[in-house]
């Protein structure tokens, strides 16, 4: 086979390789948007699928329809940033909810604002009678989100009133802290 042919043929392959690349990417982002059309009703009993972060999880109906949930009013850290001093307590409210939440059925309490912007249903998930967004926070895996205030703010801030005190989770940590102090202020700065 001659050069120019040669290099027809890579060029063909390497173009097939790309189309199926995107295709596989859209597909993923067509199963999002359906994932994300799926609604939620306040007393719903789902099942955990997936944690995909400290504060976002995907949800199973019934029907096997996976929902993404964004639990109200918690923030936990990143768990992809390297080398960053907080990443261990994202990852660790990460491990603390699929401890929690696998295999066990869990409530869903949806609140005034159903949706963020992303399109994950916004709700606190119960497990046991247990809130789970507030046992991260009393743990010291995440923060009270205090950018949009909720029924229960008050509670979860005294939570992390009494998990800081006793230096529980990302509280024994001086970095740690000053990374979620700023983050506070920020929130403050932005609530309405």
């Amino acid at each position: 086979m001659d050069r120019g042919a040669w290099l027809f043929w890579v060029l063909i392959a390497s173009l097939c390789g790309a189309s199926a690349f995107f295709a596989a990417g859209a597909e993923g982002q067509r199963r999002d948007v359906r994932a994300a059309s799926v609604t939620l009703e306040s007393g719903a009993v789902v099942s955990l699928a997936e944690v995909v972060d400290g504060d976002t999880l995907l949800v199973a109906t019934e029907a096997g329809e996976k929902v993404p949930v964004r639990l109200l009013g918690v923030k936990a850290f990143d768990t992809k940033l390297e080398k960053d001093v907080t990443k261990t307590y994202g990852q660790a409210a990460v491990d603390k909810l699929r401890v929690e939440l696998e295999g066990k059925p869990i409530r869903v309490l949806l609140h005034s604002t159903p949706k963020d912007k992303h399109g994950r249903t916004i709700a606190t998930l119960f497990v046991e009678e247990h809130d789970v967004g507030l046992d991260l926070v009393k743990s010291g895996l995440a923060l009270v989100y205090t950018v949009y205030p909720f029924p229960t703010m008050q509670i979860y801030l005294t939570a992390q009133e009494l998990a800081r005190a006793d230096r529980r989770g990302l509280w024994s940590n001086p970095a740690a802290v000053l990374r979620a102090d700023a983050l506070s202020a920020e929130w403050r700065r932005q609530a309405p």
